[in-house]
């Protein structure tokens, strides 16, 4: 395995985990729960939300066994097989392998708040005027909305791997 690629990949994951996580200590740090910050009037707005659950919430009101098992354990295992597979897999073009390790980087980032703080906390709100809103959201969340519009965009325009469009061999 080549040792530059594999450097790429750990720190385009650490950088993932290290923004969402600094971000998440500030949000703590600084916005009251319940309290919500106007930035840009109502469009853009902070809030102070732990999620136990998923995306927007789903899974907060399963039992705890089923969210050990949907909200920790399967996420570990894709997780893991993911970097693996980004490791092992020299055909990935650059823009699908800084998609994989977004995807990574938020996905580590949001199940290390629930073993550790045993909810996500979620701080960011956009409302565009009722025609587009957002839920609450996180860097994390961010990061992997960002590597999957990559994969899509890279699974439409991916051209075949050249020495100008791959990372370091």
């Amino acid at each position: 395995m080549n040792q530059s690629r594999t450097k790429f990949i750990i720190i385009l994951i650490v950088i993932n985990i290290a923004l969402d996580q600094i971000t998440k200590i500030i949000a703590r740090i600084y916005i009251r729960k319940g309290e919500i910050i106007d930035v840009f009037g109502d469009v853009f707005q902070l809030w102070n939300v732990e999620n136990e659950g998923a995306f927007l919430g789903m899974g907060s009101d399963m039992n705890p066994t089923l969210k050990i098992i949907f909200l920790l354990i399967l996420p570990v295992i894709v997780l893991a097989y993911v970097i693996y597979y980004i490791l092992n897999n020299k055909e990935l073009d650059r823009l699908s392998l800084i998609a994989f390790c977004c995807i990574i980087g938020g996905g580590i980032a949001n199940v290390f708040d629930r073993i550790v703080f045993g909810s996500v906390t979620d701080f960011l709100h956009l409302d565009f005027g009722g025609i587009f809103r957002t839920g609450i959201f996180n860097v994390a969340d961010m990061s992997v909305t960002t590597g999957m519009l990559l994969l899509l965009y890279a699974s439409f325009f991916n051209k075949p791997k050249t020495p100008e469009n791959s990372v370091v061999d």
